[in-house]
């Protein structure tokens, strides 16, 4: 027997983050990994590439902006491992992102708000 093609296998959805937020995503059938610390996510990236998953994850913006290096490795190379960050519950107009710093940078701060 072969082993299953890329899109024979289940997608993981994976929310890690603030506890307040990982509520919301465990209803809607998220894996939740609350408040993880930067070991939990590195251990969570590792086991999700060497396993050869593929994973919709969705991180809190503090998680996006943390200094981890399996998230850098996702994030650079693509592929099975969709990542996409969400803003903080108390602030949800807070939001910045890598995209978004160069599309201001282009267009100006006052079209993008």
């Amino acid at each position: 027997m072969s082993e299953p093609g890329p899109f024979e296998r289940a997608t993981r959805m994976i929310f890690m983050g603030d506890d307040s937020l990982g509520d919301g995503f465990r209803l809607i059938g998220f894996e939740v990994l609350p408040n993880p610390s930067p070991a939990e996510i590195e251990r969570m990236l590792r086991e999700l590439t060497a396993d050869r998953h593929n994973a919709f994850l969705i991180v809190d913006q503090r998680i996006m902006q943390s200094d981890v290096p399996a998230l850098k490795q996702v994030l650079r190379e693509g592929g099975r491992i969709v990542v996409t960050a969400v803003p903080p519950l108390a602030d949800p107009g807070s939001l910045s992102s890598e995209i978004m710093g160069k599309l201001q940078s282009l267009f100006g701060t006052n079209l993008l708000t």
